[in-house]
């Protein structure tokens, strides 16, 4: 008799001994149609073997196919699913641990990670922490000895954690080195002196570092996101940078006389015009632009969802994960305040958000016609930033991908396969295949269907009896082949944000 899903949920691998998740309808991150049912057979953290119904290499014909069951598995090791559907592990491309003033707790931000299927996030600066806390966390998640995603770490261009700011580029050269040496897998920029920047994404390269940057306002007059993908810029991340490499009518983005960058509130304005100001898509230009990037192998990490709350920042305020998920720590920083980085919402007037809406639709239509040539996409979610909360907030950016026109296929494989390839591990991760690191997440509901079903708080929806009832959410996280009931890591971020309030 197999083993059921309340049996798995407590279920702890033991090494050198196979276990099996059966009768599975199988989502494998490659862009390929669901298959099913079939059998993934683990073994020591790794998918040793995936059998499938029409998979002819197993000798399986349709009639016997129920009978052949893993010969190597135990019956006490095998797990019906039947009805279920398996995805690879989620990669979040875009993340953030969240600092000190953000979040009362790091294992908080990893429950509601694994809490929603995310095992591994590609962290993106280290900002608020110093990044030896960073590595140790990095090599902890890494050898399980911490309930969290794997974390990948990059760490940002100049900080003093590892030597002094460069300002030659040998300098930059140097403290790219340095980084390696403690621990970074890739570099952060906001971009910065073209010399320093070209330097440090040389020496990014020939040191195999993932590299990415976030084009600020104040640096991309002197290096656009075109330029910096001549240089070898691994992902342009946002929406900066790329608009103004289309402008043909202005060289610089046109700003009021008054505009201060440290004034959150004006900032974000005024962000909301850089696409609107730009090109369109029956200008060369904007065909020109993408031809090349594609040609360049330069990945988008667009981060809809961070933005998204700049047109509709009432929904935001009250999503219906805020009151139970969101700390008290957390909901400080996202109140409105003048010094704290996104929390700008004061004032938030509906012209400002038809101005947000109208760069969506242009900053869409764009990734979308990359995508079409060949670009690669992935889903990260900038959490900790402008309502954007662990988690939840990534399933926002897949919804946000479909918006743009992605079809459920192709925004799952741009949360899995195409983030394993940005990182370079995708010989490792990112679809369910046999040889690769067992990470995995398990739903009862068709994400292809509604993407909706993903979410924590599940999908408003009804039963047959008529009755008002919540399907979907994460049922199952695995990790390098180790088993995290996300269930139970949704519960207990609840109760430590309910802790954290009473305090």
């Amino acid at each position: 008799m197999h083993r059921t899903l309340e049996d798995l949920r407590t279920y702890r691998p033991e090494p050198g001994v196979p276990w099996a998740l059966l009768d599975a309808t199988i989502i494998d991150g490659t862009g390929g149609p669901a298959f099913g049912p079939a059998h993934v057979v683990i073994l020591d953290g790794r998918i040793s073997r995936v059998l499938a119904r029409h998979d002819a290499l197993a000798g399986l014909a349709d009639g016997d196919y129920s009978a052949r069951y893993p010969d190597e598995v135990a019956p006490e090791h095998r797990f019906s699913l039947e009805g279920m559907h398996l995805l690879p592990g989620f990669i979040d491309a875009h993340a953030h641990i969240g600092a000190p003033d953000q979040v009362e707790s790091t294992d908080y931000v990893f429950k509601l990670w694994l809490g929603h299927g995310i095992t591994r996030v590609r962290e993106v600066g280290s900002l608020g922490i110093g990044f030896g806390r960073m590595a140790e966390a990095a090599r902890r998640s890494a050898a399980g000895e911490l309930a969290a995603p794997i974390i990948h770490p990059y760490l940002t261009f100049g900080r003093e954690d590892v030597a002094p700011p460069p300002r030659t580029g040998d300098e930059a050269r140097a403290w790219v080195r340095a980084a390696r040496e403690h621990g970074a897998l890739g570099v952060k920029f906001f971009g910065a002196a073209p010399e320093l920047m070209r330097a440090a994404l040389a020496e990014c390269r020939a040191l195999d570092m993932g590299s990415a940057c976030h084009h600020s306002q104040q640096t991309s007059p002197r290096a656009n996101a075109l330029q910096t993908a001549r240089w070898g810029l691994g992902s342009i991340e946002h929406s900066y940078g790329q608009a103004e490499a289309m402008y043909a009518d202005r060289v610089l983005p046109a700003v009021p006389a008054e505009f201060n960058y440290s004034d959150e509130a004006m900032r974000f304005r005024e962000a909301g015009s850089l696409w609107v100001q730009g090109a369109r898509p029956s200008d060369s230009q904007w065909g020109d632009f993408l031809d090349e990037l594609v040609g360049l192998g330069t990945t988008l990490v667009p981060t809809f969802a961070v933005y998204n709350a700049a047109r509709d920042a009432e929904r935001a305020r009250n999503r219906e994960w805020v009151r139970e998920y969101v700390s008290p720590r957390l909901a400080r920083f996202f109140t409105p305040c003048a010094h704290r980085h996104g929390s700008f919402f004061a004032d938030w007037t509906t012209e400002d958000e038809v101005l947000w809406k109208e760069q969506y639709r242009i900053w869409m239509r764009f990734v979308r016609d990359f995508a079409l040539r060949g670009g690669r996409v992935c889903a990260g979610s900038d959490p900790g930033f402008i309502h954007s909360h662990y988690g939840f907030s990534f399933v926002d950016e897949l919804e946000l991908l479909r918006e743009a026109g992605f079809q459920p296929l192709e925004v799952i494989r741009a949360a899995t396969l195409h983030a394993a390839e940005l990182l370079g591990i995708d010989g490792e991760t990112g679809s369910i295949e046999a040889g690769k690191s067992a990470d995995l997440v398990l739903v009862g509901e068709n994400p292809l269907r509604n993407l909706k079903t993903l979410s924590g708080v599940g999908h408003y929806s009804m039963d047959e009896g008529g009755a008002v009832v919540r399907r979907g959410g994460v049922e199952i996280a695995v990790v390098a082949g180790r088993v995290v009931d996300a269930r139970r890591a949704l519960r207990e971020a609840r109760e430590f944000v309910a802790a954290c309030a009473e305090a």
